[in-house]
């Protein structure tokens, strides 16, 4: 029987998001048996973006892969260390099936030494090794070389052709094939983006064709009813579907038809403040109406990190529970409902 015991983090503010990761991550590791754990960095560099020696720090603490969102490129840098060019990929794999306009970037390093050339300091460096999962990114470009892939970083899928990066990933982690897809919501974003329901029918269609049935998905978005309506969509085609972007944790997660879903993970940062960011700025705007155009994140004694811990038994979520650590410490344990 084909087993994986999968991590995912939430929304991850600023350096107390960040702290949270590396004094807690290796131990639920071990702890947990995880075999992959992704996370939200979008916010991690001072409450917006993410630069590269923040992303070489989270994934020197244990996080395998990096998704993102509205926020992804705030900090144009990453740019430098992210798979590119995913184009229409998707696509021509979903209406003619696997030909050579379509190949993938690997890459068995999760922070390899350019992108801690480009860091300037590189916190707990990792070298490949045999048993290191190998990273697979959609890529339709003739051009780009397998090196072009440095860090194993998305940003949603449904941004506009040209924009750097990609929304999905491929793993083969020992034998055991995973699918990574990145999606934007649309409600209250004000951005130029393309349908994320076609996508996500066109992306999950890609990677089964391509073998890889343990998919997972991270909706970044405002609306719970958006992510519950493609969660519907998509439930007993997808092993796992979870929501970021709003901060605040959510506790309907549940498991139906194999497959698991919870509208928001939570925040990982400063819990005492307004959604990881200091109190004053949001307050002053909500009072006069006037206010910091940029928040800044808190300064607080009270973090957490909040986690979801999925068993997956031949690609079917069998079990699911959602771990809240608050100030180094572990709270109750949150289990999912089953339908």
């Amino acid at each position: 029987m084909s087993v994986l015991k999968i991590g995912l983090i939430g929304d991850i503010v600023g350096r107390a998001g960040r702290n949270m990761v590396v004094d807690n991550l290796s131990e639920i590791r071990k702890k947990y048996k995880l075999d992959f754990v992704i996370a939200n960095a979008e916010n991690a560099s001072g409450g917006f973006g993410l630069n590269i020696k923040n992303a070489n720090e989270l994934l020197s603490a244990g996080i395998d892969l990096i998704t993102g969102g509205n926020h992804s490129f705030d900090k144009m840098e990453i740019t430098a260390v992210m798979g590119r060019d995913l184009e229409s990929s998707v696509d021509s794999v979903c209406k003619n099936g696997l030909d050579s306009s379509v190949e993938f970037v690997e890459s068995k390093v999760k922070s390899s030494t350019d992108s801690a050339k480009i860091a300037e300091s590189s916190p707990k460096s990792q070298d490949s090794s045999p048993d290191s999962p190998t990273f697979q990114m959609f890529n339709l470009s003739q051009n780009l070389t397998k090196s072009s892939f440095i860090m194993p970083i998305l940003r949603p899928l449904n941004f506009p052709p040209k924009t750097p990066g990609s929304g999905i990933c491929c793993i083969n982690l020992g034998g055991e094939k995973i699918a990574v897809i990145n999606i934007m919501g649309h409600y209250g974003i004000n951005m130029n983006l393309d349908n994320a329901f076609y996508k996500l029918q066109n992306a999950v269609s890609a990677v089964k064709k391509l073998g890889f049935d343990n998919i997972i998905i991270d909706f970044h978005g405002e609306a719970s009813s958006e992510k519950r309506a493609a969660f519907c969509m998509l439930r007993g085609e997808i092993s796992a579907f979870f929501g970021t972007h709003t901060h605040i944790g959510s506790d309907d997660l549940h498991i139906q038809n194999g497959s698991f879903y919870v509208s928001d993970l939570g925040l990982c940062g400063a819990f005492d403040g307004v959604i990881g960011m200091d109190y004053k700025a949001p307050l002053q705007k909500a009072m006069s109406g006037f206010g910091k155009s940029r928040y800044e994140v808190a300064n607080s004694n009270n973090n957490i990190l909040q986690m979801v811990i999925l068993t997956l038994e031949n690609a079917k979520c069998v079990e699911a529970f959602k771990l809240r650590i608050l100030n180094n410490k572990e709270l109750d344990i949150i289990n999912a409902i089953r339908l």
